[in-house]
Formats: C-alpha cells, sequence, structure tokens
C-alpha cells in the first residue's frame, strides 16, 4: 500500500483582517509612486548627480511594500495584544508620511533631504525625519516582538516571519551608521552632516536609478537589503512550498525548516558582508578579492548545506 504526502498549502497564513491605516499607506505610496515618475519625466532635475524624483520614487516603492507587509503581518490570526499592534501600526503609518513628504518636498525644491542641515527649516526638517524613523524602528520592534510569539500553522512558517523581521529591524538599523558626520565633514562643515557613501563624496557616480556608488562604499545596499528580507524570506519560502508540487523532499515541512534556516544564515551574511565591504570603501561591483573569496566560499558552504537537507529528505 502506498501513502500520498500531503502537498503543503501554497500561501502563507492569511490575515484575519488586514491592517487598514497600513493598507492606506500602501495605497498612498502607490499613488504617489505613478505621479513620481511622470514628474521624473516631464521635470527633470538634478540633485546631487541624478533625477531629484528619483529619491521620493525610491522611497514611496519601498515605504509601500515595507506597508503592505506590516498590514499583513499585524493581521496575522494568534497575534497576541491586537490593540497595541495596532497602535503601534498607526505610528507607524505617521512616521513614514513624515518621512516621504519631507522628500516630496526637497525633490520639489531642487534640494537634498537627509543629511542637510545648511539652514535653520533644513536642520529642523532633517531632524523631523530622523526622530520619524527612529520612532517607526521602535514600532517595528513592538510589531516584530508580537509577531514572533504569534502562532504559525508550522516550523518553516515560524522561522520564515521570525527571520524575516529580525533581519528587516538589522537593515533599518543600519541607516543609523549614515547619521554620523564624516571626518571631512568634522574639518570642514558645509551644512552636511551624514553620509550614505563611504571613501568618496555623496553624489558621485552611481548604479543607474539606484545611485549607489560605483566609485567608493555604500551604507545604502546593506540597508536596503537587510529592510527588505521582510519580504524576501517569507517569499522565499512561498517559493519553496510552490516548489513542493513538483519536488517530493520539500513537501516535508522538516526540509522547509531546514533550508529557510540555510537561506536566512545566508541572508544574514549577505547583508553583513554587503555592510563590511561599504563600511571598507569598496563600490558593489569591484569587491576586494578577500571580499569576494568570503563570498564565494559562503556560497559553496550553504550550497552544500542545503543539498544534505535535500538529501535528508529523500
Amino acid at each position: 500500500m502506498s501513502t500520498l504526502t500531503a502537498r503543503p498549502a501554497l500561501t502563507l497564513p492569511t490575515p484575519t483582517r488586514w491592517n487598514r491605516p497600513l493598507l492606506g499607506l500602501a495605497a498612498a505610496t502607490a499613488v504617489l509612486s505613478v505621479v513620481v515618475a511622470v514628474l521624473a519625466v516631464v521635470d527633470p532635475h538634478p540633485v546631487l548627480g541624478q533625477d531629484a524624483w528619483f529619491k521620493p520614487l525610491k522611497f514611496s516603492l519601498s515605504i509601500g511594500i515595507y506597508a503592505l507587509t506590516m498590514a499583513w503581518l499585524v493581521g496575522l490570526p494568534g497575534l497576541r495584544r491586537p490593540r497595541l499592534a495596532a497602535a503601534a501600526a498607526l505610528v507607524t503609518v505617521v512616521g513614514l508620511a513624515i518621512e516621504i513628504a519631507v522628500i516630496l518636498w526637497a525633490a520639489a525644491t531642487g534640494t537634498t533631504s537627509h543629511f542637510n542641515v545648511s539652514t535653520p527649516l533644513h536642520a529642523t526638517l532633517w531632524a523631523l525625519m530622523g526622530t520619524s524613523i527612529a520612532v517607526v524602528w521602535v514600532t517595528t520592534l513592538v510589531i516584530g516582538l508580537l509577531v514572533v510569539r504569534a502562532p504559525l500553522p508550522d516550523r518553516a512558517r515560524t522561522l520564515a516571519v521570525r527571520a524575516g523581521v529580525l533581519l528587516g529591524l538589522v537593515g533599518m538599523a543600519l541607516a543609523f551608521l549614515m547619521t554620523s558626520p564624516t571626518a571631512a565633514q568634522l574639518a570642514d562643515p558645509r551644512g552636511v552632516v551624514g553620509a550614505h557613501a563611504v571613501g568618496v563624496p555623496d553624489g558621485g557616480p552611481g548604479l543607474p536609478f539606484l545611485g549607489w556608488s560605483t566609485t567608493g562604499g555604500d551604507l545604502r545596499i546593506g540597508h536596503f537589503v537587510g529592510l527588505h528580507a521582510l519580504q524576501v524570506i517569507p517569499l522565499g519560502l512561498l517559493a519553496l512550498e510552490l516548489l513542493g508540487r513538483r519536488v517530493e523532499a520539500l513537501r516535508e515541512e522538516a526540509v522547509r525548516f531546514r533550508l529557510v534556516a540555510v537561506g536566512s544564515l545566508g541572508y544574514a551574511g549577505l547583508v553583513a558582508l554587503l555592510t563590511v565591504q561599504a563600511l571598507l570603501g569598496q563600490p558593489l561591483l569591484r569587491p576586494s578579492a578577500i571580499v569576494l573569496a568570503v563570498a564565494v566560499g559562503g556560497v559553496v558552504v550553504l550550497s552544500a548545506v542545503a543539498a544534505g537537507a535535500l538529501r535528508r529528505g529523500r
């Protein structure tokens, strides 16, 4: 007699109710992304070597994805203290709305939003942005602590959500590395405190649209990759569950759990390596031999461990 192995579900846990303020923010930033994309075409003007409208476009897309993810997490079934989660979500919406509003104002007026203390107004707005993002980090931590205690259908899903939340918080925290004044700024203050580039001035040659420096290190890369672990790791698990339709080994919860663990460790290593590379002043596409060797070695080791996890499931 043969035993049929149950196929995994195709979706992550469905929320009992999506958080409306966060959904509203996601919808607003989706509309804003379209508007700003049009402005980038009809009203282009450079700021630090890049179209001024690219920055609000990137931030509106990123904030929208983040808000949609958090709206899902806050609505997970079994979440403890839902009123606290809802309050944290509302504060998050306010904080992110402040950030995107300042960024939009700066783009419209042809100036910078981040690190700009050239006038009392700019310094006040930069302080407001910094405070709002610090508050958003705290509210994300509150929601994250509630989420990691929520019961989920299986261990793989639990790990995917927990790892995504943890690495997302780490990625957000990496932004604070950019807020300290550089040695050049301390020696010759010119209305700028903080920088995302390392070893070169901000505003130099960069990757198309993203703007990440191609001549020096860039702290935005590790920040970006870490922040979006919130989406990448749970979606990675969803991909494993979909593949479970064809790959028998992936139908086992234990196998998916081990692969999520391997993927999460690899993702954490990637965030760490990208951050170290940036701090060393190395461009993303021109890493040193040591950084490249560490990256290749990590891929080889993690691939071997993942292959072992699959073999054990057969």
